[in-house]
């Protein structure tokens, strides 16, 4: 998981943040626990324009844009993500659904490698 946020986020706020999410990934997805990749990017707000193409969504300063990278998921999983994501981070942070953008692009089993020069779902490993 990707998160671009505008840079004034505390250590803490970001933990909170990242721990919501994961939250939601294991529920919707339901990954094992130690699947967790998550990379902050921060950007300063010149740097950072997330409009709402043309839906009428207001965006805050507080606005986090999540880009998911996967195997294949299910509709129903990737609205139950939306949903847990939006409600996590509500209730952990205080974000609104309104400042939560989400992409989740799609990969197969051949395009992963967590380590050691190979790939654990076509070895078998996972």
């Amino acid at each position: 998981m990707r998160f671009d946020v505008m840079e004034g986020r505390s250590k803490a706020e970001i933990t909170t943040l990242l721990d919501a999410a994961h939250r939601a990934m294991l529920t919707a997805f339901k990954v094992p626990e130690r699947d967790r990749y998550q990379i902050v990017h921060e950007h300063p707000p010149e740097h950072f324009i997330v409009q709402d193409t043309g839906l009428d969504i207001p965006r805050t300063r507080h606005v986090v844009v999540v880009t998911v990278t996967s195997r294949p998921r299910t509709r129903a999983m990737k609205e139950t993500f939306y949903a847990e994501l939006c409600r996590e981070l509500k209730t952990s942070c205080g974000i609104e659904a309104s400042d939560v953008m989400v992409s989740i692009v799609t990969n197969s089993d051949e395009d992963w490698s967590f380590g050691l020069g190979r790939g654990q779902f076509l070895t078998g490993e996972l």
